[in-house]
């Protein structure tokens, strides 16, 4: 009986300790949030790990479509391709942190992950003259280290409310997985990158945005960064 009661024990710590790196709404090792005020019908559309050669097409569209939203950029992207990380400044949307080459924090050293944000965090307002008050760590895993470095650059970390998986899934299951997440504050994150990749091919995310903010205005949501829809007042 005691081996099953320390292996449940065990068991127990591990759903801890995971809930603390991955939970949504875990603030174990940084402050975080995971959605927006529910009073008014509004989204937040949010892009992770670019900028990359298809950010363009997706700026285009957001236009289009006068949908403002918040990228997550990687410094190392931003480095690579600073013409496009300027661009999506200028057309008004909002830029957060999003680590400087991708790399997981989890098992890290506070150093290390130090590091990471403050490079991204130096890379990012010297090309685009904005300075991220948002962080969205990588495969939103956080770790030991992070509160501090948050704390030091005034970063609030932000995670989703639903994940498309748009980097492996088709436009469709895309496009159903966050259409059924639809509600008040609603936090989703998409990618216009992947990972460190050069020219990504991005067709099922840019087709899933295509169809979800018609989708959804139909329902009467419209969309704000997710500065804007954190606030109380619109």
């Amino acid at each position: 009986m005691l081996w099953e009661a320390a292996g449940a024990g065990a068991a127990a710590a591990a759903g801890s300790m995971a809930w603390a790196v991955r939970g949504r709404s875990s603030a174990v090792f940084a402050p975080s949030v995971w959605r927006g005020v529910r009073d008014r019908r509004a989204i937040a559309l949010t892009f992770d790990d670019g900028p990359s050669e298809s950010t363009s097409a997706l700026l285009d569209l957001l236009d289009e479509a006068r949908a403002p939203a918040t990228f997550f950029l990687c410094g190392v992207n931003v480095r690579r391709l600073p013409e496009v990380a300027r661009e999506i400044a200028r057309r008004g949307h909002e830029l957060g942190n999003h680590s400087d080459t991708h790399d997981r924090f989890y098992l890290r050293t506070p150093g290390f992950i130090r590091h990471q944000i403050v490079e991204a965090q130096a890379t990012i307002a010297g090309v685009t003259g904005v300075r991220p008050a948002l962080l969205r760590v990588p495969y939103g895993a956080r770790w030991f280290g992070l509160r501090q470095v948050q704390s030091e650059l005034g970063l609030l970390g932000v995670m989703w409310t639903a994940l498309g998986r748009d980097w492996k899934l088709p436009a469709e299951a895309v496009f159903h997985r966050l259409a059924r997440a639809a509600r008040n504050g609603a936090i989703f994150c998409l990618h216009d990158g992947r990972e460190r990749c050069a020219d990504p091919d991005i067709t099922s995310t840019l087709e899933a945005v295509r169809r979800l903010i018609p989708a959804l205005r139909g329902q009467g949501y419209h969309f704000e960064t997710v500065s804007r829809i954190l606030s109380p007042t619109a």
